[in-house]
């Protein structure tokens, strides 16, 4: 598996965000954990969340749930390093959950374009398993580092609602919300209880290859083993054979382009979105190959 890790500087030079080049640059042992969050701050709204872009398919620059994601990704990426925004978001999201502790999936735009249309029309009154699982999972992994957010009440009602939405699902879900669901059940595998029955239940939604076809996608798109499980040593691993995850690591490797970047299967929305979504899915791509010792 060969990655000409000498390109993607120069890659992320000439197609990355500000806020990858740091990403990329702290996770290669030369950042700082301040510049990192700096530039994610240049996201973030005065009410304590994130928006402009973040997400790259959601251009609009009011807070969103789907941009918290993302900023709990950037916060995970500078731990142990711990920053009082990400308390600040955890305070946001309290604001915005519904009464039964789950988030919407989005609230109304105040600029639609360049935005992904399944942005556009939520309902702000319905609680989405999606947006709810896959952030609070990435909450859980930031909280493994910070007291602060691990003891906040927004993360404790998040965790309950998707438990319990989990446990309702009598049929397969859609690919992402499978594959969000998995995530945030590997997240608190080691402190709920009803997480192991969960996931081994989930699991059999997923066939041996790993590949679920996303309904509605791109003709060819699908989530891969890598999308349920990024990381070695996790609960979520063992839903998968040891030479299925080889195969999608040695996959993940050859995805490099010739210009060093890698690039997604998903449908591009907008000029600006396609090259931030190269940019983030570089650093991504770095980060589990490393994680996975193929780097």
């Amino acid at each position: 598996m060969n990655v000409n890790l000498d390109l993607i500087p120069g890659f992320l030079a000439t197609h990355g965000r500000v806020l990858d080049r740091r990403r990329y640059d702290h996770l290669m042992g030369d950042g700082d954990p301040a510049c990192v969050l700096a530039a994610l701050d240049a996201y973030r709204n005065p009410d304590g969340g994130y928006g402009w872009g973040l997400e790259p398919d959601l251009r609009s620059p009011e807070s969103q749930p789907g941009s918290a994601l993302h900023a709990f990704e950037v916060f995970e990426d500078v731990a142990p390093h711990t920053s009082q925004r990400a308390v600040e978001l955890c305070d946001w999201l309290e604001g915005i959950t519904l009464p039964d502790g789950g988030l919407p999936f989005a609230l109304p735009l105040t600029i639609t374009d360049g935005t992904a249309p399944w942005w556009g029309g939520a309902d702000r009154n319905v609680s989405s398993l999606q947006i709810t699982a896959v952030t609070a999972a990435a909450a859980h992994r930031v909280a493994a580092h910070d007291a602060a957010v691990a003891a906040h009440p927004w993360l404790a009602k998040a965790t309950r609602y998707c438990l319990d939405a989990i446990q309702a699902l009598e049929e397969q879900p859609h690919a992402y919300v499978l594959s969000f669901a998995v995530r945030f059940l590997d997240s608190v595998y080691d402190t709920q209880p009803r997480a192991a029955d969960l996931l081994k239940r989930l699991g059999a939604f997923i066939p041996a290859d790993g590949r679920v076809p996303v309904e509605g996608g791109t003709e060819d798109e699908a989530l891969r083993p890598l999308d349920f499980a990024p990381h070695p040593g996790r609960p979520v691993r063992d839903l998968f054979a040891p030479e299925v995850v080889g195969a999608e690591l040695t996959r993940l490797a050859a995805g490099q382009r010739d210009d060093g970047g890698w690039t997604v299967e998903y449908a591009r929305i907008s000029p600006a979105g396609s090259l931030d979504w190269r940019g983030a899915i570089t650093v991504h791509a770095v980060q589990v190959l490393r994680a996975n010792g193929v780097i």
